[in-house]
């Protein structure tokens, strides 16, 4: 009962899920920086900076540029609640897990939610969407650019066609693809973008990027009602990451400070030579994967999101025990299915600082390893081989940070 607790020691582990992702020793320097106060004249004009990175990375000039103190979901729930009132219409392009959170939210919001919807790894026909809109007055199209439960990768641009005949905005989920698949929020007319800290910038979770155009910005000030939430409520905290720096909430200092360091990271590498990266090692592993006599869950090569791979758990393997073995044994952890795919799939994730060709080539030779001891025969040797070749074939890597 009065027995002592020891020092808090994790176990350094390899993170290849969907997040969150290993850190650079850079990053866990900036947070174990010194606090300061939120309200610090310093601190406030570092907060200019994460702004201008942020809008680097997500390639854009809104002013509202900001990390929301909360996880992705509740970036999900910030960019739905705040553009839709009650008798509004809207569509969700549901297709997993994390797209169809965002219907569920919006249903909330006294909206009427039309989702338009694909199976686990597939993607949504934009033209189901153009459908779904005709005769209707729609406000809202929102999809999720990679839909991490099933490893989905969607064109944004085919979506904003057909919200600008609908005339609608768009709102894009790019949790799973900021910092690691191609993203240009101005050039693709994005309206709302949002992301997570813990992802594919390979930062401590806790803080979701967000940015909206003056467009949204105009929608939300001239709302009826206030936001049903006065924490995700983007009319104040407009103030206090805007001009005025007005007092809302206490933000997470050392969060702030260590994603700040995660932007540098991303741009010092460089946004084109980081998507090049994450491009090449998923090649890698899709080649080493199918090498194994594994299969893919996303069939359409082109449709395979770069920074979480989804792989068909074989019959009569059990997912628990590999993933288990895979921890125990070599360190390494990836995430199974959860909802329809439970049990079905391995999410295996290369994002940001975990995406990388040792990270690769191990994860192949301990599952080929781990697959053995299930009675589950693989050629020996055969996916670190066939990934070998592809990095041979595409030229050396990419180097990262």
């Amino acid at each position: 009962m009065n027995e002592p607790i020891g020092e808090l020691l994790p176990p350094p582990r390899i993170m290849m899920t969907p997040g969150p992702s290993n850190m650079h020793a850079r990053v866990y320097r900036a947070l174990a920086t010194p606090l300061v106060g939120h309200m610090d004249p310093w601190f406030i004009g570092m907060m200019s900076d994460v702004q201008t990175l942020l809008r680097r990375v997500f390639q854009t000039d809104n002013r509202m540029t900001y990390p929301i103190s909360a996880s992705g979901s509740g970036a999900i729930e910030a960019t739905v609640i705040n553009p839709l009132e009650p008798g509004d219409e809207a569509i969700v392009c549901s297709n997993g897990w994390f797209s169809e959170r965002m219907a569920v939210i919006g249903e909330r919001t006294g909206a009427k939610i039309h989702r338009v919807e694909a199976p686990y790894g597939k993607t949504v026909d934009p033209e189901d969407v153009r459908r779904a809109g005709r005769g209707r007055k729609i406000k809202f199209v929102g999809l999720a650019h990679g839909e991490t439960s099933s490893g989905v990768l969607q064109d944004i641009d085919d979506y904003r066609k057909v919200a600008d005949e609908l005339g609608a905005i768009l709102a894009v989920d790019a949790v799973a693809t900021l910092g690691g698949v191609p993203l240009h929020v101005d050039r693709q007319r994005i309206d709302i973008c949002f992301s997570g800290s813990q992802k594919t910038l390979s930062a401590p979770p806790g803080m979701a990027p967000i940015t909206l155009n003056s467009r949204v910005e105009e929608i939300v000030r001239s709302r009826k009602s206030p936001a049903q939430s006065w924490y995700f409520d983007f009319v104040p905290i407009m103030s206090y990451w805007g001009k005025e720096r007005t007092y809302h909430h206490t933000p997470p200092v050392s969060l702030i400070f260590a994603l700040r360091e995660a932007l540098r990271l991303a741009l010092e590498e460089g946004l084109e030579a980081r998507w090049e990266r994450h491009r090449q090692n998923q090649h890698a592993l899709v080649a080493g994967i199918e090498a194994m006599g594994l299969e893919m869950f996303v069939k359409n090569p082109s449709d395979r999101l770069p920074t979480v791979t989804a792989v068909t758990v074989p019959a009569g393997v059990d997912d628990w025990k590999v993933r288990g073995q895979l921890l125990d044994e070599f360190n390494l952890e990836i995430a199974g299915g959860f909802g329809p795919v439970k049990g079905k799939i391995w999410r295996v994730g290369l994002m940001g600082y975990s995406s990388q060709k040792t990270n690769v080539l191990l994860f192949l030779a301990a599952l080929e390893k781990v697959l053995g001891d299930q009675g589950f025969r693989v050629p020996a040797g055969a996916g670190v081989a066939a990934a070998v070749h592809s990095y041979s074939e595409a030229g050396a890597v990419v180097a990262h940070q």
